[in-house]
């Protein structure tokens, strides 16, 4: 019994690759999975040892509690034993959700509530005071401390700076009783004859008491107070004679202008409940307005050129005669570049003619002639009326390509109400907490000045704040702020918010499941990293990590080494044991990478480029400082710096977005720059992301890199083919003809259960096979066109090694490591660096041009040290062709091996967004100021030498 105490132990996994292996792991230790990418870390990880914990955790509720948390299958494995309750924390699950952001994901922002609703004091936003209520009691012993004789008098104020004669208000003071009265300013008597201007504002108080303070008076100036409360609806006003006013309010409101905050309370400060909300966005801070930039994406096209993106001719030509009626009544030039239109005219075909009618002449498609005088409701706001009026999708959408997320005009982006922003803590309100960093947080928090009962009242809730915003330092994420919604994180930003959220839960006893925490993290932030997960280790978890980084398997109290390839090559465990024991081991790569027996090398020169370069000059977008990049063209570039420092903005948002504008007319908005030089030099961009290569199990690496249509062309060639008549289109499992109908090509059909998972069953009829009999009947070389969908790359390369242009294809997929994989593999089943590296590979078949740009985000997620050698010989390959390649990376091995080095810095967020260093890797890490350099200088040094003795080795077997 105690080994299952004290290890967990599963005994023939078989999920997806795994060879029915046995595996025993060490209870609260950390360990970590590792091998190439596509070995079955995953597998064994999540879809066997994750799956197995959970499901047994979900199978003892009740079956009402179940169908709402999703049913998991049964993983294929015999039995795994010593299981604890299992937490997965994975990249893919961030929230899409506008309304998550930082805060409520990490609960700090419940906190935060919390602590405004107990601590916070209201402000009246117009006169800048303390918003209080007083009873009767604190108004007297307020007054009370004036000297003795001090003479007062008690006003009433009834009519606060309102127009009107306000004859009946006077006529109701003269039969209460009351003689005198204040009327802006000026002592009158009620008896007198008072006329007042009624288009002018006046302010009305009654005189209640005066009074000489001495002892003694307090009772009769308390009753004179209430007097003056009852008449005033509330307020009251101490005017000490010569000296000041002093206005009184018992309800919680500013004394002034009666602007007032109810009860305060946490709900008032959460934008996800009508109570907080700014009622013009909802408590989102931000609305959907539209946007000239999008809507006349290119200032340099006349109108006759649709220089008015939404107005291009469509089926109808309703909006370019509609334009043309416009033009003709104002005399606007419809040829002339849109820029050079006088702005009074351009302001007309754009927001509307007013009141001024319009002569509109249209001719439908049928030639009928339609005449008349219309108000001319402008391009702007004929797309919001669309956009507000539609029932259609279609039309929202399309309407929605040209507006863009604008800060929302009242709450000015805080998305709370004004009652809500009038309450500060330390003289900040919550809106300003929340677009601190999370460094600045901690700062603020640290140095608030309370008074002794604020701090009192505060001081837990601080304390669990201050906890919670540590956690987050520690996973290297203090430059996050509060307020960034929640899908604009990365995978690894994420991941590392939901580590810190465990952390601050402070669980023991479970086991936790990690993919790559360490993606996306500089080496700088990679020690605390690991110091955060040894911390959950000692708080008495099992943590199972899959990782490929160094540090963090030299950490790790276990190493798990699965292989020895990738696909039905891998699936076995090639070594177990301590870090130590793994290096010795002779037959795991990952040891031999450990300990230096392999390794990537270094380039022995660095290429100068062709004389050629892009240059960024002014970026500002987000933290950018007007920073200014260039590259050589013609090289292999990377992009570094510490997260958070602004590598993304300046790749994705400026560069990448301002190419596609110009190539490809794209819609998208570049981010703020001053101008892009050299983009003469380059044709095309094209950026090779992580996301899927098609959403739906119809699409597999075949589709995607056209290989399929070689295939099918293949298939159609052959003499059976030709017999039957059968066209290339027959082979496809997309279209009617061949394709299996009883299933329409997919091969399995989804049986839809309640309280159990959907279930996927092979179809019946083709048994899976996704075509009907007549079509598998045809073959090449004995196959038929479903059994070469279930081959391997690496078996597609020997079966069509005499058809040059499918073996062609296919060598690419087999070079960028991809050969373990199945032609036919749904692309739902591919992991992210999976996807990416047959798109990779796709853009390897393609003839050269010597003027394309590929960017690069991370290419080395999820990558064995084995695996990012090949890669980087795939993308040599690409620069060796004359291309530029430019890649955005953390991954020293990546680094080392560029040409040119971009680095960001100096810190993350508002500290960040500035270049340190440029230039080739030796001259980088000459650069003080850089972190990248400060790493790189250590890897630099331990090749070169390894090298030296690599060269020595040779020469001397020689």
């Amino acid at each position: 019994m105690s080994k299952s105490k004290d290890f967990i132990v599963v005994k023939g996994a078989r999920a997806h690759n795994l060879k029915n292996i046995d595996v025993t792991i060490p209870r609260n230790q950390l360990v970590v999975v590792t091998g190439l990418s596509g070995s079955g870390k995953s597998s064994l990880a999540f879809d066997t040892i994750y799956a197995e914990g959970q499901r047994r955790y979900v199978e003892s509720l009740s079956a009402y509690a179940r169908q709402f948390l999703g049913q998991m299958d049964k993983p294929d494995v015999d039995t795994i034993e010593g299981l604890s309750p299992a937490i997965s924390i994975d990249q893919k699950t961030t929230s899409r959700n506008p309304r998550s952001t930082v805060g409520t994901v990490t609960e700090i922002y419940d906190y935060l509530r919390l602590l405004f609703a107990r601590i916070g004091t209201p402000i009246c936003p117009n006169h800048g005071i303390e918003i209080t209520s007083q009873t009767v009691e604190q108004m007297v012993d307020r007054v009370l401390e004036y000297p003795e004789r001090t003479k007062l008098q008690v006003l009433a104020p009834i009519v606060s700076g309102r127009k009107g004669a306000h004859v009946k208000v006077l006529e109701d003071i003269k039969k209460q009783g009351y003689v005198r009265v204040r009327v802006d300013g000026e002592m009158l008597d009620v008896s007198e004859d008072i006329t007042l201007d009624k288009n002018k504002k006046h302010s009305i108080e009654v005189v209640i008491d005066r009074i000489v303070v001495k002892e003694g008076i307090a009772s009769r100036l308390a009753d004179s107070l209430e007097s003056a409360l009852k008449l005033g609806g509330g307020r009251v006003l101490i005017d000490v004679m010569g000296e000041e006013e002093l206005l009184f309010s018992e309800h919680h409101a500013c004394p002034h202008c009666g602007f007032s905050i109810g009860e305060l309370e946490p709900r008032m400060f959460s934008f996800n409940s009508p109570f907080g909300a700014c009622p013009s966005c909802d408590g989102l801070g931000s609305k959907l307005e539209v946007d000239l930039e999008l809507v006349i994406p290119n200032w340099d096209l006349s109108l006759k050129e649709h220089a008015i993106a939404p107005w291009e001719p469509t089926s109808s030509q309703y909006y370019p005669q509609l334009l043309q009626s416009v033009c003709n009544h104002y005399g606007v030039d419809m040829d002339a570049p849109v820029k050079n239109i006088p702005k009074d005219l351009f302001d007309k075909v754009l927001y509307g003619s007013g009141e001024e009618k319009v002569y509109f002449r249209y001719v439908n498609e049928f030639g009928q002639v339609k005449e008349n005088e219309i108000l001319f409701e402008g391009v702007i706001p004929n797309i919001e009326r669309r956009y507000r009026e539609t029932s259609s999708d279609y039309v929202r959408e399309q309407m929605e390509k040209y507006m863009a997320e604008q800060a929302c005009p009242k709450c000015k982006g805080g998305r709370l109400k004004p009652e809500s922003l009038a309450v500060f803590v330390g003289g900040k309100t919550i809106a300003d907490v929340t677009k601190y960093s999370v460094q600045e947080v901690q700062e603020f928090f640290s140095n608030v000045e309370l008074t002794e009962k604020q701090q009192k009242i505060a001081h837990l809730i601080l304390r669990e704040i201050q906890e919670r915003v540590g956690f987050l330092v520690n996973v290297g994420l203090d430059y996050l702020t509060l307020s960034r919604a929640a899908g604009t994180l990365s995978g690894g930003e994420a991941q590392r918010i939901r580590l810190a959220t465990q952390i601050g839960s402070r669980l023991t006893g479970v086991l936790y499941i990690l993919d790559e925490p360490s993606i996306g993290l500089h080496q700088r932030d990679n020690d605390r990293l690991i110091r955060t997960l040894q911390e959950m280790r000692d708080l008495g978890n099992t943590l199972i990590v899959v990782e490929h980084d160094e540090d963090t398997m030299m950490a790790a109290d276990y190493l798990l080494d699965i292989g020895p390839g990738a696909g039905i090559h891998g699936g076995q465990v090639v070594s177990a044991g301590t870090p130590a024991e793994v290096m010795q081991d002779e037959n795991s790569l990952t040891g031999k990478y450990l300990s230096g027996k392999e390794f990537i090398p270094v380039p022995l020169e660095r290429r100068k480029g062709d004389g050629r370069k892009v240059e960024i000059v002014g970026a500002k977008e987000n933290n950018l400082k007007n920073a200014k990049m260039s590259f050589p063209l013609g090289t292999f570039v990377a992009v570094t710096g510490v997260s958070g420092s602004g590598k993304s903005t300046m790749i994705n948002e400026v560069l990448y977005k301002s190419l596609a504008q110009k190539l490809y007319k794209a819609k998208a908005k570049p981010g703020t720059h001053k101008e892009i030089k050299g983009l003469e030099h380059l044709d095309k961009v094209i950026d090779i992301d992580q996301s899927p290569i098609g959403r739906t199990p119809r699409s597999n690496p075949a589709t995607y890199t056209g290989v399929f249509d070689d295939i099918r062309d293949v298939f159609a060639q052959t003499n059976e083919a030709k017999v039957r008549g059968y066209q290339k289109g027959r082979f496809s499992f997309n279209v009617k003809g061949g394709r299996c109908e009883a299933c329409r090509g997919d091969g399995i059909i989804k049986i839809e259960m309640h309280f159990l998972p959907d279930v996927y069953v092979p179809c019946e009829v083709c048994h899976g096979k996704r075509y009907n009999r007549e079509t598998l009947e045809v073959k090449y070389k004995d196959k038929n066109i479903s059994e070469v969908l279930g081959m391997t790359i690496e078996d597609g390369v020997e079966f069509f090694a005499n058809i040059p242009k499918i073996k062609r294809k296919l060598q690419t997929l087999v070079d960028v490591g991809l050969g373990y994989m199945k032609l036919g593999q749904p692309a739902t089943t591919l992991s992210g660096g999976e996807a990416q590296r047959v798109k990779l590979a796709s853009e390897l078949h393609r003839r050269s041009t010597g003027r394309t740009l590929y960017i690069l985000d991370e290419p080395t997620t999820g990558l064995h040290a084995h695996d990012i050698a090949r890669l980087l010989e795939v993308l040599q390959r690409l620069v060796e062709s004359g291309e530029t390649v430019l890649v955005i990376e953390h991954n020293l091995d990546v680094i080392k091996t560029a040409d040119y080095i971009v680095d960001l810095g100096p810190e993350g967020g508002d500290k960040g967004g500035q270049i340190v260093a440029s230039g080739t890797p030796e001259q980088v890490v000459k650069e003080e100021r850089s972190y990248t350099g400060k790493y790189l200088k250590e890897i630099l040094n331990r090749d070169k030498a390894r090298m030296k003795e690599k060269i020595k080795e040779v020469e001397l077997s020689q």
